[in-house]
């Protein structure tokens, strides 16, 4: 049987991907799927970078404003919440373009990873968590290199909810998840996909960083968290831990200054675009994109991508694209 197409586009957050990714769909009459982890709540806009009803500019997106803050969101409920949006796209007769920087996210929709090892038995979980809660999160990490150092490596001590994912996989399989992954990795995408990445010189990518958080602390993030933490949202939730929620949570209750706060941002907001530009680097299929090579200009890439998506024979069957 033929297989559907599939386009991605991401890259390192501040790197261009929701205006690309618009003007991409409009011009193969395509929906977006978003790849974010924080992009999905309600309420969640100006600190997750969500486009605004201007910029999606009347393309059909999924995932977002589709939760309140209070739910949980992981990878095993995006890749069920894609799957379904891809039903709805390509019963429409139209391409989903996936489009967002949660690389994980992504790697399990496109190779259709399994994640049926959980059984529901969360005792383990809740053990792991009250620890971390209790002496802190690098107690776990410190675990997990002892059984999966692979993991340990690929995983920031700070993200406990994949520290706790790993060690739990372990415990219940008696295996690494790293190489449980490395086996789902190995399999054959269902689709005909093609997998971009948008890419620029990294002192520039931190400049843009830099500015985006400012002009986030003017649109509005420290009202917007305020609004949030009205509502009863505290750090325990998931949707808190965002870039941009937690340290402004920070300041609200009195544990730092604004400025502290928003330095903080911008500091780990830039270790999060280096951890997200090498996750990408360690997948295959990938083609990267470097921005200065067309001038940044939108347009020139958007030409670029048609032809090399027509070259693949990726567009074929769905529409014809006018050049």
């Amino acid at each position: 049987m033929m297989k559907k197409p599939l386009i991605i586009l991401t890259g390192p957050t501040a790197a261009g991907k929701t205006a690309l990714s618009v003007k991409l769909a409009k011009r193969i009459g395509g929906e977006i799927i978003s790849a974010d982890s924080m992009q999905v709540y309600r309420g969640m806009d100006i600190g997750s970078a969500k486009a605004t009803k201007d910029e999606m500019r009347d393309v059909r997106h999924h995932l977002i404003d589709v939760l309140d803050p209070s739910e949980p969101f992981n990878v095993v409920a995006f890749k069920e919440m894609a799957k379904a949006a891809m039903d709805e796209i390509y019963a429409a007769g139209h391409i989903p373009v996936v489009a967002g920087g949660t690389g994980f996210y992504i790697q399990a929709l496109l190779y259709d990873i399994d994640f049926t090892e959980n059984d529901g038995d969360l005792a383990y979980r809740r053990e792991l968590e009250a620890l971390a809660e209790k002496e802190g999160a690098g107690i776990l990490h410190e675990r997990l290199k002892a059984v999966d150092p692979e993991s340990a490596g690929a995983i920031h001590a700070n993200n406990i909810r994949r520290v706790i994912r790993a060690l739990e996989f372990y415990e219940k399989t008696g295996q690494k998840i790293s190489r449980h992954n490395e086996t789902e990795r190995a399999k054959e995408s269902p689709y005909n996909f093609a997998y971009y990445v948008l890419d620029m010189k990294r002192e520039l990518l931190y400049k843009r960083i830099e500015e985006r958080v400012d002009r986030m602390m003017e649109d509005g993030l420290l009202a917007e968290v305020k609004a949030l933490k009205e509502r009863g949202c505290t750090r325990d939730l998931v949707s808190m831990q965002g870039l941009g929620y937690k340290e402004i949570l920070a300041y609200l209750d009195g544990e730092c200054d604004l400025a502290e706060a928003v330095r903080v941002i911008k500091r780990d907001t830039r270790h999060f675009a280096k951890r997200q530009i090498t996750w990408f680097k360690r997948e295959r299929d990938v083609t990267w994109i470097e921005q200065e090579r067309f001038g940044f200009d939108r347009e020139r890439i958007l030409d670029w991508m048609l032809d090399d998506l027509k070259t693949r024979g990726i567009l074929q069957g769905f529409f014809d694209v006018e050049m």
